[in-house]
């Protein structure tokens, strides 16, 4: 198995045989902080990293508790039916999870367990999935971005208020994209603050959150780099809606390092939905035009594996500030951080002394 490496460069052993440096995946396992489960980006965490994401999350709350948002929580499923009306397997049809369960008689259990006593009897790496032709899809998915529970929810209250809406929603997400780099996990959770409204009004929160996502990674001394970005869309016909999606600017994501020091793994994404969601739902803005939609998403694993990544796995030696925003007052540190990029954006606005002389 060709497992990542940290570094390129290979160390070599008193017997002259060459070893791989550890990757940051096999550092984390040894550490306890993820549990192995066999399978590739699936995985249990340690009490250590959810307490870091419990902290994260209350330092996301207290940066959008201005905004007055409604919170809804999902479970990491939807309704089939809605998935398939929100045209995601037009664009993502190798990434999305369906649930399947066993419907039949007694005579299809017995056909199901025969199958399964014969999968059993081989290794777990060429076990026959012949007992799954018992299953039948379900009326559920596995929830693919936490925002996408809230559209047929928010369409079926009927238009939007005044001044539309904004909701705090937080899920576990599923994406099939099995990997050894653990930032490209297949279940994990997306905490999203999400807008809909008029085309202003959405453009205005996405870059509003552009600078606060960058506030909450620089207050955690992580790298920021904020850049354009598109979606992997699938197939040849992916590309074009790819090159559509940047050329349009609807999608940026911050970047920071976390598997590797030489790639960077988006950790915040910032989204312009324009009216896809409220066409497709029928979301109206109060004076009945078609709602547009956008969102910010938190990736909790993967800010978590990044401040792990840039501050070592021993938290207690982490910097004090870092410590101060996540175990201290974090309400005040936040509150302080918001109140310096206001100051810094207002005297960046102030016209030159120059210009006005």
């Amino acid at each position: 198995m060709n497992k990542m490496t940290d570094i390129a460069a290979l160390t070599t052993a008193a017997n002259g045989d060459e070893l791989v440096a550890p990757s940051f995946r096999d550092e984390l396992l040894a550490a306890g902080l993820l549990i192995d489960t066999g399978e590739n980006g699936l995985y249990g965490r340690s009490q250590l990293f959810e307490d870091v994401v419990d902290r994260l999350n209350v330092a996301i709350t207290h940066l959008g508790a201005d905004q007055d948002p409604e919170v809804l929580r999902f479970p990491p499923a939807m309704r089939r039916t809605d998935f398939e009306d929100s045209e995601y397997l037009k664009s993502f049809p190798d990434l999305a999870g369906t649930i399947h369960s066993f419907c039949g008689n007694d005579m299809g259990h017995q056909r199901l367990l025969r199958a399964l006593d014969d999968a059993m009897n081989e290794s777990d790496d060429d076990r026959s999935d012949a007992w799954m032709a018992q299953q039948k899809p379900t009326r559920i998915v596995l929830t693919p971005a936490a925002c996408y529970p809230i559209y047929p929810v928010m369409a079926r209250r009927g238009p939007l208020p005044v001044g539309g809406r904004t909701v705090d929603v937080l899920s576990y997400c599923f994406r099939h994209e099995p990997s050894l780099d653990p930032g490209r996990m297949q279940m994990f959770r997306q905490r999203e603050y999400v807008r809909l409204g008029n085309a202003q009004d959405v453009m205005a929160f996405r870059q509003m959150w552009i600078e606060r996502g960058s506030l909450l990674v620089s207050l955690l001394q992580l790298p920021v780099e904020v850049d354009l970005a598109n979606d992997p869309f699938f197939g040849r016909g992916g590309k074009i809606v790819a090159d559509s999606q940047r050329a349009q600017a609807l999608k940026f994501e911050l970047l920071i390092p976390v598997a590797n020091p030489g790639s960077k793994t988006a950790c915040l994404s910032f989204n312009y939905h324009m009216d896809h969601f409220g066409a497709i739902w029928k979301i109206a803005c109060e004076d009945g035009t078609v709602a547009h939609t956008g969102c910010v998403g938190f990736g909790m694993e993967r800010i978590t594996l990044a401040l792990f990544r840039h501050h070592g796995l021993d938290v207690q030696a982490w910097p004090d500030d870092v410590r101060a925003l996540l175990w201290g007052d974090t309400e005040t540190r936040v509150a302080h951080g918001m109140a310096r990029m206001r100051t810094q954006a207002a005297a960046a606005a102030l016209p030159d002394a120059g210009d006005s002389a």
